[in-house]
């Protein structure tokens, strides 16, 4: 990608120009520096500042990473409740088929509902 250059321009003037073009097309991450255009896809991602290695993947989301047991300890749920809420966010990620976590989870909602049966 060029940039036409008049023959009366200023010489120090068209090489700001063709640098300044070639920072505002660059597409790696020496780009973020430059350019305010500059979009990163992973800054959601797990960084090794916030990377918990005791949290497996499957239990933190796709898009926003929201961590389960966070999502539970916001939320303040019960020891069941929260214990289904996790199984039941696992559960298409851990195995080929959600049904062992979703029998898991179902078995923590009638405790709970024992419990407040009492």
């Amino acid at each position: 990608m060029g940039i036409v250059i008049s023959v009366g321009m200023n010489f120090i003037l068209a090489k700001k120009i063709r640098n300044l073009t070639k920072r505002l097309f660059m597409r790696d991450a020496t780009c973020k520096k430059y350019s305010k255009y500059y979009y990163d896809y992973n800054r959601n991602g797990r960084t090794n500042e916030t990377a918990d290695e005791r949290i497996p993947d499957y239990y933190i989301g796709k898009y926003h990473k929201y961590e389960a047991r966070k999502v539970v300890e916001d939320f303040e749920l019960s020891y069941n409740l929260g214990t289904a809420v996790t199984y039941l966010l696992r559960a298409k990620r851990k195995h080929d088929t959600p049904k062992d976590c979703i029998k898991k989870a179902i078995a923590h909602l009638e405790f709970e509902l024992e419990k407040l049966d009492r």
